[in-house]
């Protein structure tokens, strides 16, 4: 995957914290300015959905794309809509993402995966890696039925993982990773956060990139700004660095070369 230029790595800025983050500012990427869009924040309406589709239009799917906080973890539906051919989406996510849209004609943050497994033909199964044991739980029967599950509490066992890749991981695959999936020593985010640490994270991720064909990646997990300066200036820090790091990851395993 050739992400280097500044065509394949896309920062979509919509509250101004990659502003402070410095690893955005390392190379040339693509940056397209979200700030000033009405109706995108944790629920996207029909004006806003437009809105995004027409800002990425001339933009693939292939490629590394940072989508700020886990309020717009939807966007990975608009991104993997421009897919034509079938894959797997495999998401590393502390939350299972499921909830029955609460309007018609909205999707939200909270239940973007069933969105794209009722729209999008090319999905051939979608897979959620970490989640909460007690969030999937109350996510409805007939919509469990329709994901494999790879709960948290199994995330730990890299051989385990090997396996279940193996046998349930159709290439080619597009990854989503919400930082909300890792521990608060590995970054921060806006919502409450799984175990992982961002080495154990990158363990798993390499059983899927060596052994598929990943046609597209996308990072959330931002932390918006807070009151707290000092806290604000921290959180800022780690997520720049864990961003860093699993950009540095990709380009190592030839998939931002």
């Amino acid at each position: 995957m050739d992400t280097a230029n500044n065509g394949r790595v896309v920062i979509m800025n919509f509250t101004g914290v990659y502003d402070w983050e410095r690893f955005s500012h390392e190379r040339n990427y693509t940056w397209l300015d979200c700030t000033h869009l009405k109706g995108t924040e944790c629920y996207c309406d029909k004006e806003g959905a437009g809105a995004l589709k027409r800002l990425i239009a001339g933009y693939p799917a292939r490629g590394i794309h940072f989508i700020d906080s886990g309020n717009y973890h939807y966007l990975t539906k608009f991104w993997t809509d421009k897919i034509r051919q079938p894959f797997s989406l495999v998401v590393f996510d502390h939350h299972p993402d499921m909830q029955p849209p609460l309007f018609e004609g909205v999707i939200s943050c909270g239940g973007w995966v069933k969105d794209v497994m009722d729209t999008n033909p090319y999905v051939r199964n979608v897979i959620l890696a970490g989640v909460s044991e007690k969030l999937k739980e109350v996510i409805p029967e007939a919509c469990r039925e329709r994901v494999i599950f790879y709960g948290e509490k199994e995330l730990s066992h890299e051989e385990a993982w090997k396996q279940f890749s193996v046998q349930h991981v159709e290439g080619p695959v597009y990854l989503s990773i919400d930082k909300d999936v890792l521990d608060a020593q590995s970054a921060a985010t806006n919502w409450d956060q799984g175990t992982l640490s961002l080495p154990e994270l990158e363990q798993l991720l390499s059983v899927v990139l060596h052994h598929e064909q990943v046609i597209g990646i996308d990072i959330c997990g931002e932390c918006p700004t807070t009151l707290d300066i000092f806290k604000e200036k921290q959180e800022v820090a780690l997520d720049s660095k864990a961003n860093q790091e699993l950009l540095d990851f990709f380009w190592r395993n030839k998939q931002a070369e």
